[in-house]
């Protein structure tokens, strides 16, 4: 009975040691961010932002807010004299939060430009609680970044890492000041690298599921060495708040940029001068690929950097020096990264061949554009086996959309190969199968010979863009 009574709790206690080390094992699977949370706190730092507006006068009777417009003004100053109660627009300060962190003791700090743009004071709060007036040194809106200066001498600075070594699955955690909350750390994982946005050409964005809301741009995104490996910049939602997919600037991007506006007050960067588009499944196979890659050359002008290379339209870019370009996305930061003036190694498809060039990059113009040459004109012809209905291109047009050569689509048939393939009515058709279409004859001839059921590249212009489609007859 005594032996009973003294085996059961010693059983017990047995039984909870060994699940209590089980979950000290499970525990010791997940990181411990206290020790790097201790030691990169004092270099992030809280931005605030004050921008003075001037709104328009707005008149009694229009909901709150909405304002006369300016073409407007005048039926009231011709038939009421003047607006009623009219008053000196009174300014408006609009305030905004952010994050950023110091990136050398004498005061540089690295944030958002959309964090700073058009402001009229920026304040960066310290984590000792110093609040100190910084001025913008730079910004670069296509990476969306800024970098200001503080008048201060030995100031905590964060530590520097590789974004190139980050892995997917990779824990890292982000220090900022969503909603004006100081110093909020949450942690998440990597989940994609080298993402391109909508309108973000340039930078290729780490992926993550750390909670990012707003406040938290321009903060620091750590690894578990603590060292900063991004910037936060943008999350998708549909909320306004986080929703699991947030978007971090890499650390390399970022500090390629930091040392060109300190240095020089602006970004320069490679530029080719060309219109490209995706590769997808059926313009693969009408270029010989085996599988969709590359970036399609969709047009060229004629008097930037990949003409003097010696690229031509219809020419699939796969790889620009040790970068494979799989997507056309790939191509606009690899470019990029190319100082101009300076040459890159690019492996184009051409013809179903592999050819390398050495082109010697330009510097991104402000507003880069394609020209074009004028042409002459034709008669009206039927495509059949196409269906579809083509006119020769007038002067207007060419002029207008810099179109070298090609005929206008007036008509499409429905359920036709052309319509199939995405062909629409008011389309330009510059090129079938690799061969420049300079006359509505020209085009029905070389329908007639083309072959069925095999995929071929069609170039067209629409509304003044190029792009390729591809085109397949069945027969």
């Amino acid at each position: 009975m005594f032996t009973k009574k003294l085996f059961l709790p010693g059983l017990l206690l047995v039984l909870v040691s060994l699940w209590c080390s089980t979950q000290a094992l499970a525990a010791r699977g997940l990181p411990d961010f206290t020790e790097l949370v201790t030691e990169a706190s004092p270099s992030v730092v809280n931005i605030s932002t004050t921008q003075t507006v001037q709104p328009a006068s707005r008149i009694p009777g229009l909901p709150h807010g909405q304002q006369v417009p300016e073409i407007f003004r005048h039926f009231f100053e011709e038939f009421q004299g003047q607006l009623p109660q009219q008053r000196k627009p009174q300014q408006e300060q609009r305030q905004s939060l952010g994050s950023g962190f110091i990136i050398s003791e004498d005061g540089y700090i690295l944030t958002n430009n959309h964090v700073v743009e058009n402001s009229d004071e920026i304040i960066v709060r310290l984590s000792d609680r110093r609040e100190l007036v910084a001025e913008v040194i730079g910004s670069d809106p296509s990476s969306d970044l800024a970098l200001l200066k503080v008048e201060a001498e030995g100031l905590p600075v964060a530590r520097l890492g590789d974004s190139d070594d980050l892995q997917v699955g990779e824990w890292v955690l982000a220090i900022g000041s969503p909603f004006g909350f100081d110093h909020s750390v949450t942690a998440g994982i990597v989940s994609a690298k080298g993402r391109a946005l909508p309108n973000e050409t340039y930078v290729p964005f780490i992926q993550t599921d750390v909670a990012i809301n707003p406040g938290n741009s321009g903060g620091p995104l750590f690894n578990l060495e603590g060292e900063v490996v991004g910037i936060n910049s943008q999350i998708y939602t549909r909320s306004g708040g986080f929703m699991g997919l947030s978007f971090a600037i890499p650390m390399q991007v970022a500090m390629d940029v930091a040392d060109q506006l300190r240095e020089n007050g602006r970004v320069s960067r490679g530029w080719l001068g060309v219109v490209i588009q995706e590769v997808n499944r059926d313009l693969a196979e009408s270029f010989g690929l085996d599988r969709p890659q590359g970036a399609l050359i969709a047009n060229v002008d004629p008097e930037g950097p990949a003409a003097e290379g010696g690229l031509r339209t219809g020419d699939i870019i796969l790889r620009v020096d040790a970068v494979d370009i799989e997507t056309s996305s790939d191509l606009p930061p690899a470019v990029g990264q190319i100082q101009p003036g300076s040459s890159g190694r690019f492996v184009v498809l051409r013809e179903g061949e592999r050819v390398v060039l050495n082109i010697s990059v330009g510097e991104r113009p402000d507003n880069p554009q394609l020209g074009g040459r004028q042409g002459g004109k034709q008669e009206p012809a039927m495509a059949d086996r196409l269906g579809l209905q083509v006119a020769p291109l007038d002067a207007e047009l060419r002029q207008r959309w810099s179109v070298p050569n090609g005929v206008l689509v007036e008509a499409v048939t429905p359920q036709g190969a052309a319509a199939q393939a995405g062909i629409r009515e008011g389309d330009v058709i510059v090129s079938l199968a690799g061969q420049a279409i300079t006359s509505p004859g020209e085009l029905a001839a070389l329908v007639d010979d083309l072959p069925a059921n095999k995929s071929l590249a069609v170039r067209l212009v629409r509304q003044g863009s190029p792009l390729f489609v591809a085109l397949r007859i069945v027969e």
